[in-house]
């Protein structure tokens, strides 16, 4: 990862890569340049990895997976991302309460162009292979907050990209419905090979779900650690790993500050 400067010309654009996802020396300012959210941010994901994202509110880290995205465009450094493309589960389960759990799960496929029928098919594929079947066709405020966030996820993973990113997907849950939600995607995630970026507040939850957590510091927002973790799932909070694990990450999250 280098930290030496560099100015290319800007705005610049995502480029598609087979190889992960990469971002070399990015900067993206607000306000006419007034408020700098990210400056020189350098990560690589590779495929099929799970990579936490941590760091204080406002670093910028909403921002990194918008870009990561192709919902905003970096004012300098590169982006590159798979040529299937990235897409983000945003805060908040933001189903459509008049939809049902059936056709809230089948959106990113009718955006798509695919017919009713054949995107319900698979969206009732989908929604039975997590174990959602018997609530096809209720409405969410019908469901709990658990049920509506699987069913958010089951929609970001129908839209097919390659990369997958998730902005804090259970921080509005309970703690005893955080921690089946976690498990749960731990699981699902194992069986449907996607590359992750996932923002969260919770250090805990970054080790509990990721192979990899990379630490931002204040804005603007840079990487200022790298942690692997190696840990074998299922993973407990108590896990001695997973302690020694979040301690490393809430200690660079002091040291950064």
């Amino acid at each position: 990862m280098s930290s030496s400067p560099r100015t290319p010309p800007a705005p610049v654009a995502i480029r598609p890569e087979h190889h992960g996802v990469v971002l070399d020396g990015v900067g993206r300012t607000f306000a006419g340049g007034a408020v700098v959210a990210l400056k020189n941010l350098s990560l690589t994901v590779a495929p099929g990895e799970v990579v936490a994202v941590v760091g204080p509110s406002g670093c910028g880290k909403s921002t990194l997976l918008d870009l990561v995205c192709g919902l905003q465009r970096a004012d300098a450094g590169s982006v590159r991302v798979p040529t299937g493309g990235a897409v983000l589960m945003p805060q908040g389960d933001t189903l459509l309460p008049w939809a049902t759990a059936l056709d809230n799960a089948a959106l990113a496929l009718r955006v798509a162009g695919t017919p009713r029928a054949q995107a319900r098919d698979q969206a009732r594929a989908e929604l039975d292979a997590l174990d959602l079947a018997d609530f096809a066709h209720a409405r969410p405020a019908a469901l709990s907050g658990g049920m509506r966030q699987r069913i958010a996820v089951a929609r970001t993973l129908l839209a097919r990209a390659q990369v997958v990113c998730l902005d804090e997907p259970f921080g509005a849950l309970d703690a005893i419905t955080r921690a089946a939600a976690q498990r749960w995607l731990t699981m699902t995630l194992a069986q449907r090979a996607r590359t992750v970026l996932l923002v969260t507040h919770d250090t805990e939850e970054a080790v509990l779900l990721a192979d990899r957590i990379l630490v931002l510091s204040p804005r603007p927002g840079r990487v200022v650690a790298d942690i692997p973790v190696a840990l074998d799932h299922p993973r407990e909070a108590t896990d001695p790993g997973v302690v020694e694990i979040r301690a490393r990450a809430l200690h660079a999250l002091g040291a950064a500050r």
